[in-house]
């Protein structure tokens, strides 16, 4: 057990690795009435290819990481959702592009719904009976997403940027690639993604760290494990050029919908350079397009954007890129009016005082966050996964220099690598 301390910030975590390979890390949070654990597998919508610790390639089904997250819930004595709320829990789950997480929040019984949280996720409960019964419920959300217009045109971006790397393919999957989907399947990629050795245990609020450790301790040394080992993912190769520079879709909205996005080299997926790299992106993307921008400002008194237009940058395996936009009366504009903006500033560079402003805002927003279980929790665990440390992103923000955003930005920006994506109402023939 270690005990690591960030003086800067106030904050001492407790760390433990256990025999097991799971790693344990418990977050103190005195005076907080809530408790927030997460349980997290590196295991998401792209890995659909992959080579299990000593055994041989397997392609499976689109979606099935997000089915099995789904399937964890259910066990031989009913809904584990409502054993959470019997000890007065709430519980989630989600899957993303790298990761699938299984939470509670809780301000009582806390170690009780913490044994059940390792309990429901280390046995899993699949027969062809409730594989099968899930898999209507499954088609029926991909259905709905169908109809979702933000949705839609999001993932209708990554689409046009994308051709091979799964990270364009619908976290859901569809509705054949559900359909294809068996028990076997699923206890295959269980066996593979969810041994201790590829989790992480993170618990944040007011608990006992030393109590927190010993149970989680007790419980683990109680199980017993297939062995683990070193997890091959397969991706193909992606090419640089993006799939398609634009799409439209038709759907009932009230105004169009659109979002637009760079693509770039994906670089390094975990470690500090991969790490500063994503910061460096998302720190010269908000000089460029925040909302105390002048060309913000500009776009929104032009009626162009509304409080929803934003910016994001996404990073991992195989795949980099940008998400802009929002609702708008004018995509074509929208686009335009920001692209330009975006070369321009790459062209003359970031002003030096909309950099410092903006990376004081950045680590304000960061310290606020501390103030919010959830969010450590959530934050930690992904970064963690890219092999850094979420407490050491305040001195990461500080020894940025506007040269390096100004680099990026360069490197980021290029029109033959921008694709488009936009919904628009089913009456409108553009």
């Amino acid at each position: 057990m270690t005990i690591v301390e960030y003086p800067g910030l106030e904050e001492k975590l407790w760390h433990e690795k256990l025999p097991n390979g799971l790693d344990v890390f418990v977050l103190p949070k005195p005076g907080f009435t809530k408790t927030y654990a997460t349980f997290t597998t590196r295991y998401g919508s792209v890995d659909n290819h992959f080579v299990p610790p000593g055994g041989e390639a397997i392609r499976v089904p689109d979606g099935i990481a997000h089915f099995l997250e789904h399937k964890m819930f259910e066990e031989p004595e009913g809904d584990i959702f409502s054993q959470f709320a019997l000890q007065g829990a709430s519980a989630n789950a989600y899957t993303s592009f790298d990761r699938t997480v299984y939470l509670f929040s809780a301000t009582e019984q806390v170690p009780a719904n913490l044994n059940t949280l390792l309990h429901f996720v280390q046995n899993p409960y699949f027969t062809d009976e409730n594989v099968d019964k899930e898999k209507g419920i499954i088609v029926q959300e991909i259905d709905m997403y169908k109809d979702n217009p933000d949705w839609r045109v999001y993932f209708g971006l990554i689409e046009a940027l994308y051709s091979r790397h799964p990270v364009h393919i619908d976290i859901a999957g569809t509705a054949d690639s559900v359909r294809s989907i068996t028990k076997e399947m699923l206890y295959d990629c269980y066996h593979t993604f969810y041994h201790p050795s590829n989790m992480t245990l993170f618990v944040v609020g007011g608990v006992d760290p030393e109590a927190t450790l010993k149970q989680v301790r007790e419980d683990q040394a109680a199980k017993s494990f297939r062995p683990g080992g070193e997890i091959g993912r397969l991706f193909e190769e992606e090419p640089l050029a993006v799939r398609e520079p634009i799409r439209v879709l038709h759907l009932p909205v009230s105004l169009p919908k659109c979002m637009f996005g760079y693509k770039e080299a994906p670089g390094e997926a975990v470690g500090e350079s991969a790490i500063r790299r994503e910061l460096v992106s998302k720190l010269m993307l908000d000089a460029a397009l925040g909302a105390s921008t002048p060309l913000y400002q500009q776009l929104y008194d032009d009626n162009l954007i509304s409080d929803g237009f934003g910016h994001e940058f996404n990073t991992g395996s195989g795949y980099s890129f940008s998400v802009i936009g929002g609702e708008t009366r004018d995509p074509e504009e929208l686009v335009r009016r920001v692209t330009d903006a975006l070369e321009k500033a790459a062209e003359d560079g970031i002003d030096q005082a909309v950099f410092e402003r903006t990376r004081r805002k950045k680590i304000g927003g960061f310290l606020r966050m501390m103030n919010s279980p959830e969010s450590i929790a959530s934050e930690f665990t992904r970064y963690r996964h890219k092999g850094g440390d979420l407490f050491k992103l305040v001195a990461l923000y500080e020894s940025i220099t506007l040269e390096e955003a100004n680099v990026r930005l360069r490197e980021h920006v290029s029109a033959d690598r921008l694709a488009v994506s936009i919904v628009r109402s089913e009456g409108d023939p553009a």
